[in-house]
């Protein structure tokens, strides 16, 4: 496995002079926030219950390029998660190995599929127009400040009004080298009355990888547009992972995002929904599975600022072993979104007495006619059912993860692709089975 070299102390990149202006002023700009800003530590509201004292940037750094071999067998793999997806983008360590490449009549109705990298040259005022247009609002400013200073890798997605593509798009990012630090992005433009599905995987190559991983991503769905997104986080073991992701929809917008966390040592997960015209459903989805001494923090935010319009959030966390969930979720109506139906619930299932689960929905409401409402839930496997198939010879662990399957199944069935949604079943059935 080839490792990345030491890392400089403070993992900010030296200037790119062939970078354009805008964004050499961007990555500039967050490379003094990341000076500037601390660390999260203990007692800051917006990581309640998140163990910030394992916090650590130390020991990473950006990779070597890969060796051919590890290319190949890398976009092998990548290439079996989903059967004949719109475009597949494959990168190793933050190095782009595989370019998508459009089928003709996609391009010739004026979709974009490019990687960040192509897209700033041939894109430069779509990038300049929706690219890390909000600040994180959750506490992750550190983070997302790096990213910023490190921006370079990921996906760029247009889809022009009027245009529907029924297939998914695709980027897969691989963490390969020990110590790597990556910092990917995905950018989605869906115009009016369009329609896309999305999917990022965010995989480690080898089970014990250390990798560094910031993301971010900004999905813009314009007016009656539709966006479907998957996003499955599985890095190594090992790995620290941190995603910091808008979604802004316009009038009569759909939205369906799927968030899948599994992998890492701890993940965190912040991800901010910004209702911008009436009309907008979004929905969003979160499902998990930690064992071991793994962490999950996940932090939501659905901001309404366009009365009549919905949105809805379900979460769902299995814990093994010794692990660690934390929801903190937040619905904020502004006073003229009135008419705003909103919801929000996490639902969390102990296999194990040694894990934990913590939740903090709440409400934060400026308008007086609305439906709105939170909740959460924690509990065990139901004893009889257990029994049920305890009695059949099932063995515990078995029985244990067939129940836990139909926990989850109803996150899964949420991706509308089918080939997507098999994929992320075949990797929840290897979490339990690791």
């Amino acid at each position: 496995m080839p490792t990345a070299p030491a890392p400089s102390a403070v993992i900010l990149p030296a200037p790119d002079a062939s970078a354009p202006a805008w964004l050499a002023a961007l990555r500039a700009q967050g490379a003094a926030e990341a000076r500037a800003l601390p660390m999260p530590r203990l007692g800051d509201e917006a990581w309640r219950f998140s163990d910030t004292r394992s916090l650590s940037l130390d020991g990473f750094a950006a990779a070597p390029e890969p060796a051919q071999a590890d290319i190949d067998a890398l976009v092998a793999r990548s290439a079996a998660l989903v059967a004949d997806p719109a475009g597949l983008a494959v990168f190793v360590d933050g190095h782009c190995v595989l370019r998508p490449v459009l089928a003709p009549d996609l391009a010739a109705r004026g979709v974009v599929f490019e990687t960040l990298a192509d897209a700033v040259r041939h894109h430069p005022a779509l990038l300049q127009s929706h690219l890390l247009r909000h600040p994180a609002a959750l506490g992750g400013a550190k983070f997302l400040a790096l990213h910023k200073a490190w921006l370079g890798a990921g996906t760029v997605l247009r889809v022009p009004k009027g245009v529907r593509v029924g297939r998914p798009f695709v980027a897969v990012h691989w963490g390969l080298a020990e110590g790597a630090a990556v910092f990917p992005h995905t950018l989605v433009v869906a115009e009016e009355s369009s329609g896309a599905a999305v999917a990022d995987f965010f995989l480690g190559a080898h089970p014990g990888t250390r990798t560094l991983s910031i993301s971010a991503a900004d999905v813009h769905a314009g007016p009656n547009a539709s966006v479907d997104r998957l996003s499955v986080q599985d890095w190594g073991a090992a790995a620290q992972s941190f995603q910091v992701d808008t979604t802004t929809g316009g009038r009569d917008a759909r939205i369906t995002s799927v968030n899948a966390s599994l992998g890492s040592r701890r993940a965190r997960l912040e991800n901010v929904v910004r209702i911008e015209g009436a009309g907008a459903d979004v929905r969003l989805y979160g499902i998990s599975v930690s064992d071991g001494e793994q962490e999950f923090d996940q932090r939501t935010l659905q901001i309404h600022q366009a009365g009549s319009a919905t949105s809805d959030l379900l979460f769902k966390n299995a814990l093994l072993g010794k692990s660690r969930t934390i929801f903190s979720g937040l619905i904020k109506v502004a006073p003229d979104a009135q008419k705003t139906d909103a919801y929000q619930t996490n639902r969390n299932l102990l296999l194990s007495p040694d894990a934990e689960a913590n939740s903090l929905p709440g409400l934060e409401i400026e308008a007086n006619d609305v439906k709105c409402s939170h909740g959460a839930t924690t509990g065990q496997i139901d004893p009889a059912e257990l029994f049920y198939l305890r009695a059949r010879g099932i063995p515990l662990e078995s029985a244990q993860e067939l129940l836990a399957f139909g926990f989850l199944e109803e996150i899964v069935g949420k991706v509308a692709d089918e080939g997507l949604a098999s994929t992320l079943r075949e990797r929840l059935q290897a979490k339990f089975r690791r």
